[in-house]
C-alpha cells in the first residue's frame, strides 16, 4: 500500500462514519466530511488510484450532514424549543 492509498483509505473511513452519523450528529458529520474531502483530495493529487472515488463520495457526505443538520435545526427551531 503507497502513502496515497493510505489518504484514499482514510477518506473512505471518513466518509462512512460521515454518512452514518448525518442524521444523529449532524455537525460530526460534516467535520468527518469536510476531513475525508481534505484526504481524498490529497489523495488525487498524489496520483491514488481510487482518490477521485473517495473525493466524490466525500463532497456528497459533506453535503449531505449539512443539509441534514440544517434541516435538524429548521425542524427544532419550527417547534418552537430553539
Amino acid at each position: 500500500m503507497t502513502k496515497p492509498d493510505v489518504f484514499y483509505y482514510f477518506s473512505k473511513f471518513a466518509t462512512v462514519i460521515d454518512v452514518f452519523t448525518a442524521g444523529t450528529i449532524g455537525w460530526i458529520g460534516a467535520i468527518l466530511g469536510l476531513v475525508g474531502t481534505i484526504l481524498g483530495a490529497i489523495g488525487h493529487k498524489n496520483q491514488a488510484k481510487c482518490a477521485t472515488g473517495g473525493l466524490v463520495c466525500s463532497i456528497i457526505g459533506l453535503v449531505l450532514g449539512l443539509a441534514l443538520y440544517i434541516a435538524c435545526v429548521a425542524c427544532v427551531a419550527s417547534a418552537g424549543l430553539l
